[in-house]
């Protein structure tokens, strides 16, 4: 037999790679692959302007329900603030871009100064918030998110102003820019192809950092407060300094969140990245996919976002096919698609309480 050093870990990789996380169920990983390689595959396997948008949009939302799953899921924190941060990045992106010029330096100055200034919001809202009650703490981070809003439509010499800020961006990011003179399987590679794989690397690099955290000696302490905090200040944690903390983490990545929505619609306005309904759909991503895995942060995006690009038009077939029938032509109508994406979440709270992940995971 071979000898087996034991400073050596031989654990595989895939298992190190997702920091010993497993899916833990046989079609829980099946699903994550599929939607991985798909991800990775998408601009040929989904050729359509639109389809690539939505892919992108999956990844944006991922990585910004994963670091809201890292405040509710594993420290049980309801923060309504979560997509000002995201705002922060997206203006932090445009502001940069539009005052430096179409460069690599706007992107990183940006970026920068969207970091550090969520970096002191999380810390001055956690200083003076984290210290009440969960209640208090979520209507205080919703007067905020409510209050920066606000300011963002009212600074116009700053923000745009309701209409927003359009930037240009690097040339090796531009639609226009084309590296080959011929197309790869079909597909002309260009700017915009470029930039999804950006996104595609830098959004599977936070989500592997923020399952690195959940799963170290830091997000166990977590964990714990969010099963019983006064046992854990028993125990000699610091349960309000890691509260702090997991906030400004889960602000730094949602504000990263918000650069890559940046960069990848070249546009930020107050409807683009500070709306409230951002907030909802990450609540309902969130449930959909199960608190307190990171996992259901990418099933959830998934579902909800092709639901919301594509239901329409599901509805609209249904709605041809049963022309001749009384009163279904109207119950399909493409108008009534909020009714029926309302009605799929009711049933998917119904069927899966502890969201896709957490159903699969105990099967």
């Amino acid at each position: 037999m071979p000898r087996i050093d034991p400073e050596v870990d031989h654990t595989p990789m895939l298992a190190r790679t997702l920091s010993y996380d497993l899916p833990r169920s046989r079609i829980l990983a099946v699903l994550l692959a599929a939607i991985v390689v798909a991800l990775v595959l998408a601009p040929w396997l989904f050729p359509s302007v639109r389809a690539l948008d939505v892919a992108a949009k999956i990844i944006i939302f991922t990585v910004l329900v994963a670091s809201f799953d890292l405040l509710l899921g594993y420290t049980g924190i309801v923060s309504f603030a979560h997509t000002m941060f995201f705002g922060i990045g997206a203006y932090g992106i445009a502001i940069a871009s539009v005052h430096l010029g179409a460069g690599w330096t706007a992107l990183l100055v940006g970026t920068l100064a969207a970091l550090a200034l969520a970096l002191v919001l999380s810390l001055l809202i956690g200083l003076f918030s984290l210290r009440v009650q969960a209640i208090f703490f979520a209507m205080i981070t919703l007067a905020v998110a409510a209050a920066f809003q606000t300011l963002a439509s009212q600074l116009s010499a700053i923000t745009g102003g309701e209409d927003g800020l359009t930037f240009r961006l690097p040339a090796l990011l531009s639609p226009s820019f084309e590296p080959f003179d011929r197309d790869i399987l079909g597909v002309f590679i260009d700017g915009k192809i470029i930039t999804y794989y950006l996104l595609l690397a830098l959004g599977i690099a936070l989500v592997l950092l923020l399952l690195r955290m959940v799963n170290s000696p830091f997000g166990r302490v977590l964990q714990a407060i969010r099963e019983n905090a006064f046992r854990a200040e028993a125990m000699g944690y610091k349960v309000t300094a890691y509260r702090i903390w997991s906030n400004v983490l889960s602000a730094l990545v949602a504000t990263l969140a918000g650069c890559l929505l940046a960069v990848w619609v070249r546009y930020n306005g107050p409807d683009t990245s500070l709306s409230f309904e951002i907030m909802i759909d990450v609540l309902l991503i969130v449930v959909i996919g199960g608190m307190g895995t990171i996992y259901g942060a990418l099933i959830g995006a998934v579902l909800l976002l092709v639901a919301q690009s594509y239901l329409q038009d599901l509805l609209r077939l249904a709605g041809d096919a049963t022309a001749a029938l009384p009163l279904l032509p109207a119950l399909f109508s493409p108008d009534r698609w909020l009714l029926w994406l309302g009605l799929l979440f009711v049933l998917s709270v119904y069927y899966f309480p502890d969201g896709v992940v957490g159903r699969l995971r105990r099967r």
